[in-house]
C-alpha cells in the first residue's frame, strides 16, 4: 500500500466493526480471548497481532462473550465475526477510510453507514445451518475433567490448601467467591482479575459469576413496553400500586416536554408531594403531533384526562395549532397578535368557539381538551424576563450589569433576555440591579417581581388583580412588546389555577436533571430496563410513597 489510512483503525471494534469510543472499550483479558476462540473457532490473539485488524473490543461484545461462558446468555448477535483481510489501497479498499464519522458520537453511533469493502467481510446472524455454540461451562464440573484439574491445582498449592481430606477439589460457589474478596478487600477491578484467573484454572462452580448483573429492575420491567424509539408505560395503575401510590387521577398532571437528546412524558404530582412518575421516554423523538400523538395513544390518556402541564408549544401542537408565532396562536380566544396597536388596550376579544380545521391556525384535530391545559408558570415567568430584557435600554447602566453579573453567556442571549429559572433567581437576589435601572425601567422589574411572588407561586395575594394590572401598566410604559405569555395575564386571568406553585411545570424541569444520569449510565439507549430502574430508585428512597425532597425556592430579598 502507497499510502496510510486517513483515521486510526482503533475506533472500530475487532469482534462487530462497529465505530467505538475509547472510554467504551473492554479490557482485553486472557479470558476473553479464549472465549472469543472457542465461541467462532478463530485465534484472536493471532488475528489482532496482524497489522490491518483492530486491536479493541467494544464493551458490548465483551459483555455478550462474558455472558454467553457464564451461562447467562445464549449467544452472540452473529455466528460469524468481522474478517479482516489487509487492504490493497486506502482509497476504495479500507473500511477505516471509507467510513464516515464525522458528526457522530456514541448516543447516534446505529445512525452510521459502514462501508462495504473487500478487506472487510461484516459479522453474519445466527441461523439454522449456523446454530450457537453450546458453552462449555456446563461440562467444567464432570468426571472427565478432574484429572485436568488436579493437575492445574498441584502448579500452585497442595491438594489440603483447596481440596477434601480425599484430594478432590474444591470448586468455589458464589458466595465463596463473594467472601474472598470482601476478606482481601479487593477493588472491582481486582476482584475481576482474581475471578478471570480461578474460572481459567476450573475452579469456579459453574454457577459462579464473575461480574454479577443487577435485577433491581426486574419487577418494574413488565410494566414498560418498547417501540421502535419509544418506551412507555402500558399499565400506568399497575405501575402505581408497585410504587405503594395510590392513584387518583385528579390528583396528577401530565408533564410532556424535550430536552436536547429525548422526549419525555412524567406524571406529576398536584402539590409535589409524591414522587415524580416517568410514563414515557424517546431518543431522538421532536416535539411533532405525531410524537405526541402517539404518546397521547401509549400511555392511554383517554381512560383518565388528566390535567397537562407543558410549555406553549407543546400546548399548541396538543391543541392541533400552527407552531410558531402566528396571528391567532392564542387557544382560548383570537387575539391577533400582530394588531400591536390593540395592546394593551383591548382586553375582550372573541372566544374560540369550534376549532375549525385550515381556519385561524388550526391544522390538525386536537389530541386534548383545552379546559384540561394547566399554563406553565415557570415559562410566564421567563417570558415576563426576556420581553423586560428585551425592551431595556441597551446603552443604560441597568443592561450593562446584566452582561457582568453573567459573563458566561453569550452576548445574543443576553440581548434576547433568554435566561433560565436559576438566572432570574439570582437576578431578583441582586439588590445592585435595581439601583442601575431607571425609573421607568425601575417600575416594570418591581412589578415583575411582585407578581413572581404574588401570583406565580405557592402564594396567591388578594390584591393579585391590581398587581397585574400595575405590571401591564409599567410594560406598556416601558415599550415592551405584548407576547402571547403577557396575553394570558391580560385577558385570560380566570383561566390560571388558584395555587400555581402546586402545578407549576418547574417540577418537570427538575425531572429532566433526575434522569440525566441515570440516561448517562445507558448511554443514551432507548430500553424499558432504564424507566424500570429509575422507577426502583423511587421505590427505594421513598418506602412510603412520599416525596421528601422539598422545592427550592429563591429568597425573598427586599429589592428595594
Amino acid at each position: 500500500m502507497s499510502t496510510k489510512c486517513f483515521k486510526s483503525m482503533n475506533l472500530f471494534c475487532f469482534i462487530c466493526g462497529q465505530y467505538t469510543p475509547n472510554k467504551h472499550t473492554a479490557s482485553i483479558s486472557p479470558l476473553l480471548l479464549n472465549t472469543y476462540a472457542t465461541y467462532f473457532g478463530i485465534n484472536a490473539t493471532e488475528e489482532m497481532e496482524k497489522p490491518w485488524t483492530p486491536k479493541i473490543i467494544c464493551a458490548t461484545c465483551g459483555r455478550y462473550l462474558m455472558a454467553w461462558i457464564n451461562g447467562t446468555q445464549k449467544s452472540m448477535p452473529f455466528a460469524v465475526p468481522m474478517i479482516w483481510r489487509e487492504q490493497a489501497n486506502h482509497v476504495t479498499d479500507c473500511y477505516f477510510c471509507a467510513t464516515n464519522l464525522s458528526g457522530y458520537s456514541i448516543k447516534t453511533r446505529h445512525k452510521i453507514k459502514y462501508a462495504n469493502v473487500n478487506s472487510a467481510s461484516k459479522p453474519v446472524p445466527h441461523s439454522k445451518e449456523i446454530p450457537p455454540p453450546i458453552c462449555p461451562r456446563k461440562n467444567i464440573c464432570s468426571e472427565d475433567n478432574a484429572s485436568t484439574i488436579s493437575s492445574k491445582l498441584t502448579e500452585f498449592t497442595s491438594d489440603n490448601d483447596l481440596g477434601t481430606e480425599s484430594g478432590t477439589p474444591h470448586f468455589l460457589t458464589q458466595s465463596d467467591l463473594n467472601d474472598l474478596v470482601r476478606d482481601l478487600n479487593l477493588s472491582k477491578f481486582k476482584a475481576e482479575i482474581l475471578g478471570s484467573r480461578l474460572q481459567q484454572w476450573n475452579l469456579l462452580h459453574n454457577t459462579t459469576r464473575i461480574s454479577i448483573y443487577r435485577e433491581r429492575h426486574h419487577e418494574f420491567s413488565r410494566f414498560f413496553k418498547l417501540e421502535k424509539s419509544l418506551v412507555y408505560c402500558c399499565d400506568v395503575e399497575g405501575l402505581m400500586n408497585k410504587l405503594r401510590i395510590k392513584f387518583v387521577p385528579s390528583q396528577w398532571r401530565l408533564f410532556i416536554d424535550s430536552s436536547i437528546h429525548s422526549l419525555k412524558a412524567v406524571l406529576l404530582h398536584n402539590g409535589n408531594v409524591k414522587p415524580s412518575v416517568p410514563i414515557a421516554h424517546g431518543i431522538d423523538l421532536k416535539e411533532t403531533y405525531e410524537n405526541l400523538k402517539n404518546i397521547i395513544e401509549k400511555v392511554q390518556y383517554s381512560q383518565y384526562s388528566m390535567n397537562i402541564c407543558a410549555d406553549f408549544k407543546v400546548i399548541g401542537i396538543l391543541l392541533g395549532m400552527q407552531t410558531g408565532y402566528t396571528k391567532y396562536c392564542c387557544f382560548l380566544c383570537e387575539w391577533d397578535s400582530r394588531a400591536r396597536t390593540m395592546h394593551y388596550i383591548q382586553k375582550e376579544w372573541p372566544k374560540r368557539e369550534i376549532s375549525i380545521l385550515g381556519m385561524k391556525n388550526i391544522l390538525r384535530t386536537p389530541l386534548v381538551d383545552a379546559s384540561n391545559i394547566i399554563l406553565p408558570p415557570l415559562h410566564i415567568k421567563l417570558g415576563l424576563v426576556k420581553n423586560f430584557v428585551k425592551a431595556m435600554d441597551k446603552s443604560g447602566e441597568g443592561f450593562k450589569h446584566i452582561q457582568q453579573l453573567f459573563p458566561k453567556l453569550s452576548s445574543a442571549k443576553i440581548n434576547e433576555g433568554i435566561f433560565v429559572g436559576p438566572d432570574i433567581r439570582k437576578l431578583i437576589s441582586d439588590s445592585k440591579f435595581v439601583r442601575k435601572l431607571n425609573k421607568v425601567e425601575r417600575s416594570a422589574w418591581v412589578s415583575i417581581v411582585d407578581v413572581i411572588r404574588n401570583f406565580l407561586g405557592n402564594t396567591r395575594s388578594e390584591n393579585y388583580k391590581a398587581i397585574i394590572g400595575n405590571l401591564l401598566k409599567n410594560l406598556h410604559a416601558l415599550g415592551s412588546n405584548m407576547s402571547l405569555k403577557i396575553h394570558f395575564l391580560h385577558s385570560h386571568l380566570d383561566f390560571f389555577k388558584p395555587n400555581l406553585g402546586e402545578v407549576s411545570d418547574e417540577h418537570g424541569e427538575r425531572f429532566h436533571q433526575d434522569i440525566k444520569e441515570m440516561e448517562k449510565r445507558y448511554q443514551g439507549e432507548a430500553t424499558p430496563n432504564m424507566l424500570a430502574d429509575y422507577c426502583w430508585t423511587i421505590a427505594r428512597d421513598n418506602p412510603d410513597g412520599t416525596y421528601k425532597r422539598k422545592a427550592k425556592r429563591f429568597k425573598t430579598n427586599e429589592i428595594l
